[in-house]
């Protein structure tokens, strides 16, 4: 059973390095800044008595996550975690610009040295999952929820994939491209065909379909059709070939080409941008299904979707049933900052900082990871 699992039975309060499977480097300061290791061999040698209070903020209205890997990167490398008294909110909680998401306390030498990583743990996945939150959010402008599938695989590098996955999790998003992304929370990525395949059946969208089909007959059947860039030809070859076999298609079409369709519609022109996946495309395509006795086929789009361009496609009640959202996700555009901000238990910070208590915090028990 995952942690994510007795999480969300009660079981646990919080994942663990179980989940998080930190680099045991990390007790070196391999990953620390040079200058908090140095704090901590001065700290150590000059001020061993010193207790301090470090708070962690940031600046915009979000969707908070890292809170538990923060905490278990503590429990697991601090110096005597048990004794550290730390206060967080929780992975999930929607945040205010400058509130006190979690606050730890003892010795600096014990845990000074890890205020780096843990700024960068928040920032990171605070920052996915207000992404796609937001992305979610836009996703139900017209009053239904569509599914948003997080497809950010290709977009950074693999190693942030289960980090990645978790915070889209917490953002809304439930369904994932790869089984990475799926690791701390989910159970297998999902998909169906990359143009690779097609392009291996020389661009034939239906023996690729057919192939796929028969490899994978228990998955959903989803054509990609815009490989030959005709996407309202291509679909129609594969719904009338797969009748309701066919669960849905899905559109990708790059932001530099023009349709086929429209190229055979010149007096649909000249009102609107022809490029990629447009509005006028998608209603086209599902007018044409429909005609056809295909209203069972469902329709996802994916390539360059961000919060906004949903939005707009929401907004003029453009009929797609699902997105695909990569690049736009992976926008790190949250940074969180550390501060001591009690010595001694007397207010004591940098000038424009101060202890700011918060009374949404929750007293975090030790378990040892």
């Amino acid at each position: 059973m995952k942690e994510i699992e007795k999480k969300l039975a009660g079981k646990i309060d919080r994942l663990t390095n179980k989940t998080f499977k930190f680099d045991e480097r990390i007790a070196e300061g391999w990953f620390s800044a040079v200058y908090f290791l140095k704090t901590r061999e001065i700290a150590e040698k000059k001020l061993p008595d010193n207790y301090v209070t470090m708070q962690f903020f940031q600046k915009e209205h979000a969707v908070l996550c890292g809170t538990d890997e923060a905490i278990a990167l503590v429990h697991t490398f601090a110096d005597k975690p048990e004794t550290l008294e730390i206060h967080s909110l929780k992975d999930g909680d929607k945040i205010e610009p400058f509130e006190s998401v979690l606050t730890i306390s003892g010795s600096y030498q014990q845990f000074g040295f890890l205020e780096g990583i843990i700024d960068g743990i928040l920032a990171r996945r605070t920052s996915v999952a207000t992404n796609v939150y937001n992305v979610v959010k836009a996703a139900r402008t017209s009053g239904k929820q569509k599914p948003v599938i997080f497809m950010g695989d290709r977009d950074d590098h693999y190693t942030q994939q289960a980090g990645d996955g978790y915070s889209a999790f917490i953002g809304g998003s439930t369904a994932q491209a790869t089984h990475a992304m799926n690791e701390w929370w989910g159970k297998k990525g999902m998909g169906t065909m990359p143009h690779a395949l097609i392009q291996m059946f020389r661009g034939d969208v239906v023996a690729a379909t057919r192939a796929y089909h028969e490899i994978f007959p228990e998955d959903d059947l989803v054509a990609l059709v815009d490989f030959n860039n005709d996407v309202i030809t291509d679909s129609l070859k594969v719904a009338r070939e797969f009748g309701q076999e066919l669960k849905g298609v899905r559109l990708d079409t790059s932001r530099t080409l023009v349709d086929k369709y429209f190229l055979r519609n010149h007096h649909q022109m000249g009102t609107f941008d022809p490029r990629g996946v447009n509005p006028e495309l998608v209603f086209a395509l599902r007018k044409a299904l429909d005609n056809d006795g295909y209203k069972h086929v469902k329709i996802m789009v994916s390539g360059g979707f961000t919060e906004k361009r949903i939005q707009y496609f929401e907004q003029q009640g453009v009929p797609v049933d699902m997105y695909g959202v990569g690049g736009s996700l992976l926008k790190i555009n949250i940074g969180f900052t550390g501060d001591n901000v009690l010595l001694n238990g007397t207010p004591c910070a940098k000038e424009g900082r101060r202890h700011r208590p918060n009374p949404r915090l929750e007293k975090v028990e030790y378990h040892k990871q």
